[in-house]
């Protein structure tokens, strides 16, 4: 277990985190969530050991290993993909080494009676009962079979590292930490570079991973999926749910729900406390009750309650003009890098109207498609635009087209259609996280990230009826994620989307472009329709031989069952078994109930920053809640066990 104890961070004379406490357990599936820019990413670098709070204590056990993924990351490594991942087994290559020079020293010696030659015949037995142990024969299958989860080909498995973009790297270090199995995983924003077919693989595997898990995610199916606590850090502290995120959203708006009444309690006490002080500071019989009153008043403590989630913001596109009925018209169009075919040769139509997901793995030509549309790459064939179409399109290259040395709010301003649009920028800019002195940096000094919500800030000031939108969610936390999704819902338009969110994607779209090895395939469905056929088609065989097996022509008739009336003795031997059972469970039942009584009892004690300052350094008492536990653990299993001896006697 690893234990945050008061811990606070502080940038100059600014708070990040003050007094943060919470344990990590080692089966925990935690998600870290709050606004942008409150800290969840310096969380996870301060629990790393890359960033040291400036204050508190982080107790880690010694033979604890943590593994970490940031958002982003670049190597500089020549390896093959193959040999990148495997630097992952690091002790079995070094024992692979040994047995090899072990083999070779053994091949030219023929001193075999000499205590040297075994010797080594017993460092050769010894390397190779822990190379087996540590899993050395399975390294190259392991390693193959989590790169291919993770979307590389066989064929990529020999590619140099510096062939592929920041994005596969990115992958290429996930899989090695997976390979690793650390005691505690710290993920940040893990699906980015990841397609959806990867980020099921990765919420299977994350789902049966046997150590700890925390991480920052803006896509809620993926921590839904895994997550069974959320962590929120909200006003430099935290508050812990145990709950994944959807169940997570209705306990924060409960728990607001008494805040907010609790500041309006407070604020008319203060309010009563300030008349008070008024009324009696000019009377002097009563100066002194004034002010012990006002010595009063300062030591309140001030609830505070953090913002309003700007969900609530009704924020939609400029009404857009009409345009023709066909939005889109593309002829034998197709497109080559070099010898490298990335569209094979199609014909489309796109009407007016159309919502439509561009998906399928990465480097199938969802983004190239995109361009071509937008006429931002040139390709074979024809596309034509129809009549009166004025298209919106935003891809991760477009922040290159903003003026660098406007300020963000100006930058904006510029855009604005009409007056109209010009009153709604302040509620944009609110919705895609820039508020207050923010709204006033220079394009220059911002981010990747936030250059990208400005571009697509934008979008919803100009006059369009035709949007691209390429990952429009990868530098959206999932409020301002849930702001575009609602305002593309609204937008009579015609849209295009690619991307690999499938919470973003629900409801959202009517028609698939899936794209695949073998070209583009068009699915007249929603997002979870085809995700249902999907699961169904990788499942298909599996299926098949069931049917197979379970069809007239290959089932064994059955024999004819002769019903067996039990004797009065058996039947009374019966109910006293069955007596014995429910009178087990019973007591089961009862010791289940008081273990779980006490673990939350320690549980309130770990989350209390008061009591766990006392606790923190007191072994006996992580030595009795691992005990309980345990004893838990056996109790529920034995009861499962009575359970279904139960039902074999019913």
């Amino acid at each position: 277990m690893i234990s945050l104890s008061n811990v606070h961070l502080f940038f100059g004379a600014d708070p990040l985190f003050e007094d943060v406490s919470f344990l990590i357990n080692r089966t925990d599936r935690i998600g870290l969530t709050g606004r942008n820019g409150s800290g969840k990413t310096t969380l996870l670098k301060i629990i790393k050991g890359f960033v040291q709070p400036t204050g508190g204590q982080i107790s880690i056990p010694r033979d604890a290993t943590i593994g970490y993924l940031p958002q982003e990351f670049h190597h500089t490594s020549h390896l093959s993909i193959l040999e990148e991942t495997q630097k992952a087994f690091e002790q079995v290559i070094i024992l692979q080494q040994k047995i090899e020079d072990i083999n070779i020293q053994l091949s030219t010696r023929d001193d075999y009676e000499s205590d040297a030659y075994m010797k080594l015949i017993t460092d050769l037995h010894e390397n190779e009962d822990r190379f087996r142990i540590l899993g050395g024969y399975e390294m190259e299958e392991k390693t193959e079979k989590i790169l291919k989860g993770l979307g590389f080909m066989q064929e990529d498995m020999q590619r140099s590292m510096s062939e592929f973009s920041g994005g596969w790297q990115m992958r290429v270090e996930l899989a090695k930490i997976l390979l690793q199995q650390p005691d505690l995983v710290l993920l940040d924003e893990p699906t980015n570079h990841l397609d959806i077919e990867s980020i099921m693989w990765l919420e299977e595997f994350l789902v049966e991973y046997p150590g700890a898990i925390m991480m920052i995610s803006h896509d809620r199916t993926f921590l839904d999926k895994i997550t069974n606590r959320t962590i929120e850090i909200t006003n430099g502290s935290i508050q812990d749910y145990k709950a994944n995120y959807s169940k997570y959203l209705i306990l924060r708006k409960e728990r607001r729900e008494k805040l907010e009444n609790a500041v309006k309690n407070q604020d008319r006490q203060i309010a009563q406390m300030e008349r008070n002080i008024e009324k009696f500071r000019a009377k002097a019989s009563k100066a002194s009750f004034a002010q012990s009153l006002i010595k009063k008043l300062d030591k309140i403590e001030r609830i505070e309650i953090d913002p309003e989630d700007v969900s609530s913001i009704n924020i939609r596109f400029i009404d857009p003009p009409r345009s023709g009925k066909v939005v889109v018209n593309a002829e034998n169009v197709s497109k080559k890098f070099g010898d490298k075919v990335v569209i094979n040769p199609m014909s489309f139509t796109i009407d007016s109207g159309e919502k439509i997901a561009f998906v399928g793995k990465n480097g199938m030509g969802k983004t190239t498609l995109s361009s071509m549309i937008a006429g931002e790459l040139e390709c074979t064939g024809t596309i034509t635009l129809g009549h009166n179409v004025k298209l919106g399109y935003f891809a991760q290259h477009q922040t290159n087209r903003l003026d660098f040395e406007n300020t963000v709010l100006k930058e904006l301003e510029n855009t604005a259609y009409n007056s109209d649009s010009f009153t709604k920028i302040r509620g944009i800019l609110g919705a895609f996280l820039f508020s207050g002195e923010d709204v006033e940096k220079k394009i220059k000094v911002l981010s990747g990230g936030e250059k990208s919500r400005v571009s697509m800030a934008k979008l919803l000031l100009e006059p369009i009826n035709f949007l691209i939108l390429d990952e429009p969610t990868n530098h959206l936390d999932i409020i301002s994620k849930e702001v575009l999704k609602i305002a593309i819902q609204n937008f009579q338009g015609t849209v295009i989307i690619v991307s690999h969110d499938r919470d973003f994607l629900q409801g959202l779209t009517t028609k698939i472009f899936e794209f695949t090895p073998a070209g583009i395939k068009e699915h007249l469905c929603d997002i979870n329709e085809f995700l249902a056929k999907k699961n169904a088609a990788s499942f298909r065989e599996i299926e098949l031989n069931k049917s197979l097996k379970q069809s007239p022509a290959n089932k064994k008739p059955e024999e004819k069952k002769v019903e067996v009336k039990p004797t009065t003795d058996q039947k009374k031997s019966n109910d006293k078994e069955v007596k014995r059972i429910k009178n087990a469970l019973t007591t089961t039942e009862k010791r289940i109930e008081d273990l779980e009584g006490e673990l939350k009892t320690m549980d309130e004690q770990l989350q209390d920053p008061f009591t766990f300052q006392k606790i923190s350094n007191d072994k006996s008492f992580y030595t009795k809640y691992d005990q309980l536990k345990a004893e838990l653990d056996t109790e529920m299993n034995r009861w499962e066990g009575l359970q279904l001896e139960l039902e074999k006697h019913l």
